[in-house]
Order: structure tokens, then sequence, then C-alpha cells
């Protein structure tokens, strides 16, 4: 066998994708689970998915409007996720003609990843997860700050107490 076939025998001619997508926030919680398989399923078709991450319900950062059921309908939330895998580039076309089909999908995007993006994955939700865990956690420092400020004995005398409450009624009754 000459070097040059050598060279390229070993060389894998697929590229690595990620398709981002997101579930119209009216499919039911419980199916999209299901519309996620199929979205792979469709992917492995055409090839081999790497890494994924399931779909969880967000805010979106603006509303989209989207044609349903022949009316123009805004949704403000929706179910995100992502497939990575490897793909002939030749595949690109039929397999986005599959998934565009799909009418589960509110949005989607295929981007082609480096192989830094590929090394280092983006997971979304960990991120939102851990961002959400920080905030807690500075409430709460905050929170316990300010209760340390406040003295826990205070003892108030039964005597201070009348007074108190003696000025109270006789300033109500000088009026």
């Amino acid at each position: 066998m000459p070097a040059t076939e050598a060279s390229t025998a070993s060389f894998d001619e697929r590229k690595s994708y990620e398709f981002a997508f997101h579930v119209l926030p009216t499919v039911a919680e419980g199916e999209v689970a299901g519309v996620f398989e199929e979205i792979k399923a469709h992917i492995s078709t055409f090839g081999e998915i790497f890494d994924e991450e399931a779909p969880e319900r967000t805010d979106l950062v603006y509303p989209i409007v989207k044609s349903t059921d022949g009316k123009n309908r805004k949704y403000t939330s929706a179910y995100f996720g992502w497939v990575r895998f490897k793909l002939n580039a030749e595949q690109v076309d039929a397999l986005m003609e599959v998934l565009g089909a799909m009418s589960q999908i509110l949005r989607h995007l295929l981007i082609k990843l480096t192989a830094i993006e590929e090394a280092r994955p983006f997971r979304f939700h960990v991120y939102r997860k851990s961002v959400k865990m920080v905030e807690t956690v500075q409430e709460s420092d905050i929170i316990e700050e300010v209760l340390s400020e406040v003295e826990e004995d205070v003892v108030i005398s039964e005597e201070d107490l009348e007074k108190s409450l003696d000025k109270i009624t006789h300033a109500d009754e000088s009026k």
C-alpha cells in the first residue's frame, strides 16, 4: 500500500456537528423525552452521536413567533437541548431536511464544531443550576450577616415595658 493511501485510510472524513434545538412548550413535559429520542434516532441514521444534553424547560430571552396550526403564536419558553455527532458533510442537507420537518421543534441550529469545542462542551443546564446555587448561597450569606448584627438576647424588664406603654397611652389622651 503506497504511503498516500496509508495516511488517508486512517483519516476520518466525518466532521463533528452540534444540533441545538428548542422543543415547543406546548409539548407535554412527559413527551419531551420522546421528541428527544426521535431527534437522536434521525441523527443516528445519518451519523454517530458522541455527546448530548437532554432538553429542559427554560425561559427564552425574547419571544419567538412561529406559525402553528395556521396561526402565528408567540412563545416565551421552550425545552432546550443539544446533540453532538459525527457526520459526512454530504449528508448534512438530508439530515437537516428531516429534522427541520419535525413540527415539535420551535427552532434549531446546526453548527460545525472545532476541535476545542468538541473537547469542551458547554453544558447549559449544569451551568444554569450552578449559577442559581451561587446566587442562593450569596443571598443566604447576606441574610446571615444581617441577622448576626441583630442582638439576639434583648431583655426588656416589665418596668421598662410599663413605662413605654404609659407613654403611648398618655400620648393618645393628650390629643
